[in-house]
């Protein structure tokens, strides 16, 4: 009797294909027969360890990455903290970094773009801060080179914040419990320009996901997530070619890419001008707690995870700038629903506690 073949078990074996020579469990066998050749083909047992090396190669790491000229003390994260959550860090004492960056939208605001200073829209999508203590260049068109430049950027721009730093170092200054707290966390430096990024960058390097439904699969736990969204990683890593710039554990490459979104924003290409695949190119965010960070895109376009699944299916707006990573997908509604699945296992539950702030 024939049993029959689930859409999983094929694409488990494309997946097995597709990953087997840079896992290393592929042989010369595929296409090396001589014509007229005979031979017994066994079932490849290398499915399972080629399975294996691929999740291994999302597993969550064991610690978070410090610079050596801003390493990590409980001080200076905490002080971070109270000035992440401050809103007197803004001119008008109206706005902190949170009210871009909270906990409860995945560290985004829940907003198709940013709100600034007067209320005003911004022109681009809030970014989440989770998991940047793994990032290399920040902002959505990698203008800062390091957190520490990125916490000053948005504080002292006038759109945004618009608190001149100079004034804000007088201002917090003028608190004694401040004055204390940087001279405890920055012992013979105290508070000054420099402290401030180094604070607040500390303590956005402590912004990690927690633990999510996809981990507990990953270290094992075959029901931690649905048949279908199983389904839906390895689609993430063949057909769907999703895993072509989102890899890794905090999925992505750190990339910059035109992923064909029309829009006059040119992104990257701000800053690289004579590289012409940089032009509409922008930061490729990682995917931890994105079922919570939407609408999406640098522009916040896309409202929903499935706009999303149909925007890369499609290839997106093809110019010379495109992404050559983009194309026509042809996905089936079933898979386009299991990728979706999928996605939303990497959601975690992450409480945060109101610091208390200085008077």
């Amino acid at each position: 009797m024939l049993a029959l073949v689930s859409s999983y078990s094929i694409l488990f074996r494309a997946l097995v294909v597709t990953i087997a020579a840079t896992a290393g469990f592929a042989d010369s066998g595929h296409g090396s027969a001589l014509i007229g050749e005979t031979r017994s083909v066994q079932p490849a047992p290398a499915a399972t360890p080629a399975i294996d090396a691929l999740k291994a190669s999302y597993r969550r790491p064991e610690f978070i990455p410090f610079p050596k000229d801003n390493h990590y003390t409980r001080e200076k994260a905490s002080l971070g903290k109270k000035l992440f959550f401050d809103t007197r860090l803004s001119l008008t004492a109206a706005q902190s970094c949170a009210s871009c960056h909270n906990p409860g939208f995945g560290w985004g605001d829940g907003l198709a773009v940013g709100i600034g200073q007067g209320m005003v829209n911004l022109d681009r999508h809030s970014p989440t801060i989770v998991n940047l203590a793994w990032g290399e260049l920040f902002m959505w068109d990698g203008r800062a080179a390091s957190l520490e430049e990125q916490a000053l950027g948005p504080i002292q721009s006038p759109a945004e914040m618009n608190m001149p730093i100079d004034l804000l170092v007088k201002r917090l200054g003028s608190f004694a419990e401040y004055t204390l707290l940087f001279a405890t966390a920055f012992p013979g430096r105290g508070l000054s320009s420099r402290t401030l990024a180094e604070a607040i960058a500390t303590y956005e390097r402590t912004v990690v996901s927690e633990q999510a439904p996809f981990d507990a699969w990953i270290d094992g736990d075959e029901h931690a997530i649905s048949e279908e969204a199983k389904r839906g990683f390895v689609l993430f890593n063949t057909k769907g070619q999703c895993s072509s710039c989102h890899e890794g554990w905090n999925f992505t490459s750190d990339g910059f890419h035109d992923i064909g979104l029309r829009s006059a924003d040119v992104g990257r290409g701000q800053f690289l001008p004579g590289i012409p695949k940089m032009l509409h190119a922008f930061k490729t965010p990682g995917l931890r707690e994105i079922s919570l960070r939407g609408p999406y895109m640098h522009n916040g376009s896309i409202a929903t995870l499935e706009e999303v699944v149909d925007h890369y299916d499609r290839g997106g707006l093809d110019r010379p700038s495109r992404s050559d990573l983009m194309m026509p997908l042809r996905l089936e509604p079933e898979e386009k629903a299991a990728l979706v699945a999928f996605l939303k296992t990497l959601a975690s539950t992450s409480p945060t506690n109101m610091p208390i702030f200085p008077r």
